[in-house]
């Protein structure tokens, strides 16, 4: 089947769960800002978890869906509206005839998901279908959807095909789905980001460190794929003019420049940096940092290795329960 983009939207590109194995060699990650939300979606129409689905950031693009298709969109509410009806987020979808898939402006989060059954049949690059937009590396022709492009979906395997014909005997006129949805996770919750010392957590000033965990910082215009600049009570060094060797950062390092005002290293993070690290935020907490946006005020919590573990574990259950209620379903 074939997808035709007939508006490309503000930001859209094909995501995963990330290029590993390549970053000794200067190759970054990339992959999903949300991955919870990915792995929902490819959940709900049959795929592997790590399959390469569609980011929408802020709004999305208007596309021409096949009849036969099974589609999910997790993430963000961008309200979408499949043949002027609006579509409902966290369930699969069956599209009963060609219809048009639009979307709005984010009413809740900023990135939507949308999922397909079969996934996207591009060419894994380095392992991986994520998009890379400064190196022009992988997803579709390495670049964001523009209007014209046409993305084929890959072939369905047998419980896609029958989860396929189940959802056709549905009720509906341009397209049909269960009446039940996954439960939504905690992606929308305003509690503060959770936060583990970083590696020169002690090279700032009691206050310092006080003021970042007990004040509000905005995520200011300065923010993408790449990194949340944050705009708040500047940070300071215990000793003015130290200077850090580059290593190797990840998804969530919060570096504190000499201007002390923090970054966020998001999914297109490079693969070093050079600036004192206050912080690292815990790997459950990054999806729900994925899907906040520029102008937004977040709070930080300073939490230990043994609650970023159980908060992860609670995560990965969320996930792990909702694929035994689909293959109950």
């Amino acid at each position: 089947m074939k997808i035709l983009v007939k508006k490309g939207g503000p930001l859209t590109t094909l995501q995963d769960l990330g290029r590993y194995g390549y970053q000794k060699y200067g190759v970054l990650v990339s992959g999903a800002m949300d991955t919870v939300s990915l792995r929902l979606g490819n959940l709900l129409v049959g795929n592997e978890e790590g399959e390469g689905a569609l980011e929408m950031t802020m709004s999305g693009p208007a596309l021409k869906l096949p009849a036969g298709l099974v589609i999910a969109l997790t993430g963000a509410d961008l309200q979408a509206k499949l043949g002027g009806a609006s579509v409902p987020r966290n369930r699969a979808v069956y599209v009963k005839e060609d219809s048009l898939l639009t979307f709005g402006f984010a009413q809740e989060g900023c990135r939507g998901y949308l999922a397909v059954a079969g996934g996207f049949a591009v060419s894994k690059v380095m392992g991986s279908k994520s998009t890379y937009l400064r190196a022009k590396l992988g997803g579709f022709q390495g670049r964001p959807l523009a209007d014209g492009d046409e993305l084929e979906t890959g072939s369905l395997e047998a419980d896609q095909e029958t989860l396929a014909q189940r959802l056709a005997k549905m009720p509906g006129k341009k397209f049909s789905t269960f009446g039940w949805s996954i439960p939504e996770s905690e992606l929308f919750s305003a509690a503060p980001i959770r936060v583990a010392e970083g590696l020169q957590f002690d090279w700032f000033k009691d206050e310092s460190v006080w003021t970042f965990f007990n004040t509000p910082y905005a995520i200011t215009a300065q923010a993408d794929r790449m990194g949340y600049r944050m705009a708040g009570t500047k940070l300071e060094y215990k000793e003015e003019g130290r200077q850090l060797i580059s290593e190797p950062v990840t998804f969530g390092s919060i570096q504190v420049p000499a201007d002390g005002n923090p970054i966020i290293l998001m999914a297109d993070r490079q693969t070093t940096g050079g600036y004192p690290k206050i912080g690292q935020v815990i790997q459950a907490d990054l999806p729900r940092l994925g899907q906040m946006k520029p102008g937004q005020n977040v709070y930080f919590q300073l939490v230990n290795l043994t609650q970023a573990e159980k908060a992860l574990l609670r995560q990965e259950t969320f996930l792990q329960e909702a694929k035994k209620m689909l293959e109950v379903k």
